[in-house]
C-alpha cells in the first residue's frame, strides 16, 4: 500500500511517497499544512533522515529506494548517488561517468527528471565553468543546499 508523507523542511514542503517499504518518490511541494506524520516505520525513519541532514549531523541517507526511469536515467541517478557529501561535479563529468563525453544535455535531462531529490543529489552537478546551472526546485533551492553542505 501507497503511504505519502510530508516533512515541513528549510527548503519547503518535502513530500515523500513510500510504495512497499521503498521510497520512489521524493519532491518539493507547495502546501499549506505540511503536516508531518507518518504511520510505518520507514516513514519514521526517512523524516529522522532528512531532519538530521538539515541540521548538519547526516552526510549520506541509508534509506530502501525504488527509481523507476529508462536505462539512460537510472544509469545517471546510480552516478548522481556516487557523488560525496559536500562536493560537486560538472555535467560533463557526469556525463564521462555513464560513458559518453558528448551526452552532458542528456544528462541534465535525465537530472532534471530524478524523482528522489536530496536523498539522489542531483544538486551536486554544476557547470563546467563553475555556474550554478538548473535545478527543479529553482537555483536558490539548490544554492542553499550546496551551501549547508559545504558548510558542514
Amino acid at each position: 500500500m501507497e503511504e505519502k508523507i510530508t516533512y515541513q523542511s528549510p527548503i519547503g514542503c518535502l513530500e515523500i511517497i513510500i510504495d512497499k517499504n521503498e521510497i520512489t518518490a521524493l519532491s518539493i511541494v507547495s502546501n499549506d499544512k505540511c503536516v508531518t506524520s507518518s504511520n510505518s516505520s520507514i516513514g519514521v525513519q526517512i523524516v529522522q533522515q532528512l531532519k538530521e541532514y538539515f541540521e548538519g549531523k547526516r552526510t549520506e541517507f541509508n534509506l530502501p529506494l525504488r527509481l523507476k526511469g529508462t536505462s539512460f536515467q537510472t544509469q545517471v541517478w546510480d552516478e548522481l548517488a556516487k557523488i560525496p557529501y559536500g562536493e560537486t561535479i560538472s555535467y560533463h563529468e557526469l556525463a564521462h561517468r555513464v560513458g559518453n563525453d558528448k551526452a552532458y544535455r542528456a544528462v541534465g535531462n535525465a537530472n532534471g527528471k530524478n524523482p528522489i531529490c536530496l536523498i539522489v543529489p542531483c544538486h551536486r552537478v554544476i557547470q563546467s565553468n563553475g555556474g550554478i546551472g538548473g535545478y527543479a526546485y529553482g537555483t536558490d533551492v539548490k544554492k542553499f543546499l550546496l551551501n549547508l553542505e559545504k558548510n558542514k
